[in-house]
């Protein structure tokens, strides 16, 4: 009979990531005992203080990590080699959690509806029913969005460190249930929020159903859940190719459809209009940086030696990602879809950096690798998006937040500081010179290039070009367009929105005027550990 093993946590490199979960049940227990009335300061307390106790402690975590390869990689697998606490995680950790804070500012907004939060008083209440006016009235708010809000952060800390498959599964599922209850919670149009979040959530179990079956093909293939000896397997054994692709491209399918990746991409729109702005603001952001993270480490690590065989899918999902999501962009005329396809689009643009070269040793001096370009891109894009989709819920009419674009037409002379905000992130989603998104494009590009993806980049270009055409469009719609006589008013926002929004605007502009901090962050975080 076998002894059993105790198995090895290694806290002192783990604890960030045990403190949100650590938070996130207790705010489980707050909603338990607090009385309703102290629940909202206590949540929004509990929330934003884990997250920066967190962030505190990826810093101290990131400077503690130990040199591999005469510095080429930083960091250890830790928990029975199922967690990889390197410099790229570490990386994703400090960024998640930076969105996640601006992200619990927005939660706790409650002066734009007049003393309530964005969320529903009472979820369980039918549209239109007597319990749903009676909830309304007596200003009842849902705070048990903030431990979903911790749990859904602590899933995505886990994703992008997540070095075996099972962990990986268990991540996914632990970021995404969260997300697909917060989306059904929203105070103004419910219908349209629940629809929006049973289709998430539907779609989100045939993509998990996928990834699963795709976990068992690898298995029966490479024998092992972990990443290492998957990549031994693929280098060594020349048989059973087709199980080997077959469960690689179910795989796939899992991550692709949380990056949004054409033919994945289905639920971005009616999720992102549907569901609450400001979970829509949090989610555009921090799933997407999340699931590069997972996606880059799954095919980096695990898969490198195969990379023949991903790279030529990978180029047709990111081509037609970006011509799909321009394309689709410019027939919108809800503000929050036409940010959605632009964010498909935005996919597309950082599966190009994907599939640049991988190594340092391969690149000349003073290139990026394209793991580093893939990084400063996700920063570049989780600040504008977040940004953008704040400055969405300012904009307000009597019944609610107005996201028709024809609504916006002279929002530029009415609030000339908000509209030129808003101007400033489409300008960074676009490319414009000045601008993180001109620096974190050119990166990718350069990767890809090195890689002799050429064709990915004509395109990349092109959908660029039309894509800058929908947000001057906008731009041109707000200065000079003649103002409708019932036009939208912008509503005075919270301290907590507006500094999220300043956090914004703040990286926004930094990242474009002086990106070399960030991008050398990055090209010290090393590669990803095996």
């Amino acid at each position: 009979m076998n002894d059993f093993t105790t198995p090895t946590i290694e806290y002192d490199q783990l604890w960030p990531l045990l403190v949100v979960f650590g938070v996130a049940c207790l705010g489980l227990l707050v909603e338990a005992f607090l009385p309703r009335v102290y629940r909202y300061t206590a949540q929004v307390t509990l929330t934003i203080g884990g997250l920066v106790a967190a962030l505190i402690g990826t810093v101290l975590v990131g400077r503690n990590l130990k040199d591999l390869g005469d510095g080429v990689a930083h960091g250890s697998l830790t928990a029975e080699q199922t967690i990889a606490v390197d410099g790229p995680a570490v990386f994703l950790w400090g960024l998640l959690l930076i969105l996640a804070i601006a992200g619990a500012m927005l939660f706790a907004e409650r002066q734009l509806e007049g003393g309530v939060s964005a969320f529903a008083g009472q979820a369980s209440a039918l549209p239109g029913t007597d319990a749903e006016r009676e909830a309304s009235t007596r200003g009842l708010e849902h705070t048990e969005v903030y431990p979903l809000l911790l749990f859904a952060v602590g899933g995505m800390m886990l994703f992008a460190a997540a070095n075996d498959l099972l962990t990986l599964f268990v991540a996914l599922e632990v970021l995404s249930l969260p997300l697909y209850l917060m989306c059904g919670l929203a105070r103004r149009r419910r219908l349209l929020s629940q629809e929006a979040a049973m289709k998430y959530f539907l779609l989100g179990a045939f993509s998990s159903g996928f990834f699963l079956y795709g976990v068992a093909l690898v298995y029966g293939f490479a024998g092992s859940m972990q990443f290492a000896e998957i990549n031994e397997a693929v280098r060594n054994d020349a048989g059973n190719q087709l199980l080997l692709a077959l469960g690689l491209g179910l795989l796939a399918v899992g991550l692709l459809f949380k990056v949004g990746a054409v033919p994945f991409q289905s639920w971005t729109p009616d999720v992102y209009q549907g569901a609450p702005t400001p979970v829509t603001a949090f989610m555009s952001a921090a799933t997407k940086v999340a699931a590069f993270g997972a996606l880059l480490r799954l095919f980096y690590v695990a898969f490198g030696s195969d990379r023949w065989s991903w790279q030529p899918m990978l180029w047709i999902i990111a081509i037609l990602s970006m011509l799909v999501g321009v394309v689709l962009a410019i027939a919108q005329s809800d503000v929050k879809r036409m940010l959605a396809y632009s964010s498909v689009a935005h996919t597309g643009f950082l599966l190009t950096g994907v599939l640049g070269v991988q190594s340092a040793a391969e690149l000349a001096d003073g290139q990026v690798t394209s793991l580093q370009a893939v990084l400063f891109y996700l920063t570049t894009y989780g600040f504008a998006t977040l940004g953008a989709f704040a400055v969405v819920s300012l904009v307000r009419d009597t019944t609610g937040e107005a996201t028709l674009l024809s609504r916006w037409a002279g929002l530029g002379k009415e609030s000339p500081l908000v509209a030129g905000i808003f101007a400033f992130f489409l300008l960074a989603m676009a490319g414009i010179p000045l601008t993180s998104g001109f620096v974190g494009k050119w990166a990718v590009f350069e990767v890809a290039l090195s890689a002799g993806a050429w064709p990915v980049v004509a395109v990349a270009i092109l959908s660029s070009i039309v894509a800058a055409f929908f947000y001057v469009r906008v731009i041109w719609l707000m200065y000079f367009s003649e103002r409708d006589s019932d036009a939208p008013a912008v509503a005075d926002p919270s301290v907590l929105t507006a500094a999220a929004i300043a956090v914004a605007v703040v990286a926004t502009v930094l990242l474009g005027v002086l990106p070399g901090p960030v991008m050398d962050l990055a090209g010290t975080a090393g590669a990803f550990i095996r």
